[in-house]
């Protein structure tokens, strides 16, 4: 049984395994949780970064995809990258939210993470409503088989925390 959990903070000051990375396409680093994490991750992030994209990702990773790397200088084990998608009102893209969750945990699976910390994915600079991102990660990760134990969703603001909150209970 997978527990769920809620905090508040700066996800490059968790604990965890795992943590998940709001990355972009290319890999190598951008703004908000991306350019955080690689920030305080350091340099030994964007060097395995690069590497996959000169091997498997050459056209970067695919909206909805993950994939891992060391965590550098983070108190985790690694970073598991994930490109959400860009918000559209005309288009219903809430299929590729929902792949970064289940993918990010299948990529855990594979790396034997027991727990993962999770940022709330596409609500920044891709413009998601909180609110729908926050039930759509909830549902996504309650509902996807994974040997992960603990789940922490680690959420910037109130605003973001009392929306997960609200789907949680």
């Amino acid at each position: 049984m997978t527990t769920l959990t809620l905090v508040q903070g700066d996800i490059t000051r968790r604990t965890a395994d795992a943590i998940v990375n709001a990355a972009n396409s290319s890999l190598l680093g951008g703004g908000g949780v991306d350019g955080a994490i690689h920030r305080r991750g350091g340099p030994a992030i964007l060097e395995e970064c690069r590497k996959l994209r000169a091997s498997r990702y050459g056209r970067g990773l695919a909206t909805g995809r993950a994939v891992a790397t060391t965590a550098g200088n983070l108190d985790a084990r690694w970073v598991i990258h994930t490109v959400g998608p860009v918000f559209s009102a005309t288009e219903d893209r809430s299929g590729l939210l929902a792949s970064c969750y289940r993918a990010s945990l299948g990529v855990a699976d594979e790396l034997g993470a027991r727990t993962i910390a999770f940022p709330a994915i596409s609500t920044g600079v891709y413009r998601w409503p909180m609110e729908d991102a926050a039930r759509i990660a909830i549902e996504t990760v309650r509902s996807t088989p994974t040997e992960v134990e603990e789940v922490t969703f680690v959420l910037f603001d109130e605003r973001a925390y009392a929306a997960f909150e609200q789907q949680l209970s």
